[in-house]
């Protein structure tokens, strides 16, 4: 195979806790990751020589902090590939929202790579090579919806169950994610009830996943963007039966019942806030 194209989709946290930490500093975490239908597009093609990489963003960087050109220096490096690898990158997924975008990329890099070069790694190869660059890409390689913990390599596959329809909106400021880690007070925040949010979504129970979800990391957050509360509030004005930050944020997302509901809210909220990017999809299982 010469090339491949293929879709990086970006993921929701349907409630996020850090229960503690390593010795070395890292957060441990108890989360549900759900990817959703907003992607990136991204095509792979053998080259003659080097890591080549574009993309149509210019907020997206080519250097070596962009995890689909570590992916592919990984990926060379690792299983000794001699050839050279073009990366074009179509960008849908806004930068720094807290949606794993540049992670889905990386894992995108990884998977286009093992078939572009015909390596024949398992999903499992692929998770143990991607987490060596970052904690999101192993959820981005196995996708659907799962149990994350560790710093997030920790995957438990999730059968999401429940109706379900997403409303997304990136408000345009950038957080630190490093930032919200390191001002986060982990032992004194209200602990969101993960159980019952799983419970709820092997059940298909909405009303569940509604009540045990929550975020730590919006003590930090939200105190220093008033903008994602009233994100989140106008969300359930709107009709969402809860709303909640992603990962370390800017993003938030509102959880309808119908795609309709979704559809409706996606249009008045994009009246209520023009400079936000807003956008209505469904989950992918």
């Amino acid at each position: 195979m010469d090339s491949c194209t293929l879709k990086a989709y970006a993921k929701i946290n349907i409630g996020l806790d850090v229960t503690g930490r390593t010795d070395n500093g890292y957060h441990l975490l108890k989360t549900v990751m759900q990817q959703v239908d907003l992607y990136d597009v991204i095509t792979i093609e053998r080259a003659e020589k080097g890591i080549n990489f574009s993309c149509d963003s210019k907020d997206v960087p080519s250097d070596d902090t962009n995890l689909a050109v570590k992916a592919a220096k990984l990926m060379t490096e690792t299983y000794g590939i001699k050839e050279g690898v073009n990366i074009s990158l179509n960008k849908n997924i806004p930068v720094a929202a807290g949606m794993a975008g540049g992670s889905t990329d990386g894992a995108a890099v990884i998977i286009g790579m093992n078939k572009v070069f015909d390596l024949d790694l398992t999903m499992q190869e692929m998770i143990d090579t991607g987490v060596k660059i970052g904690a999101d890409i192993p959820f981005c390689i196995q996708g659907g919806c799962a149990i994350a913990e560790g710093i997030g390599e920790k995957l438990r596959e999730l059968d999401n169950r429940t109706e379900m329809y997403t409303l997304i909106a990136k408000p345009p400021i950038n957080v630190s994610t490093v930032h919200v880690y390191k001002t986060l007070k982990w032992q004194e925040v209200i602990h969101p009830d993960m159980d019952r949010v799983i419970k709820g979504i092997m059940a298909g129970s909405m009303d569940d996943i509604v009540a045990g979800m929550g975020n730590v990391l919006e003590s930090v957050t939200c105190s220093e963007y008033d903008i994602i509360n009233e994100l989140k509030k106008s969300m359930l004005d709107l009709g969402a039966s809860g709303s909640l930050m992603s990962g370390s944020g800017p993003t938030v997302f509102g959880l309808f019942k119908n795609k309709e509901e979704a559809m409706s809210a996606e249009k008045r909220l994009k009246d209520l806030y023009p400079d936000v990017f807003v956008k209505a999809t469904g989950i992918i299982r």
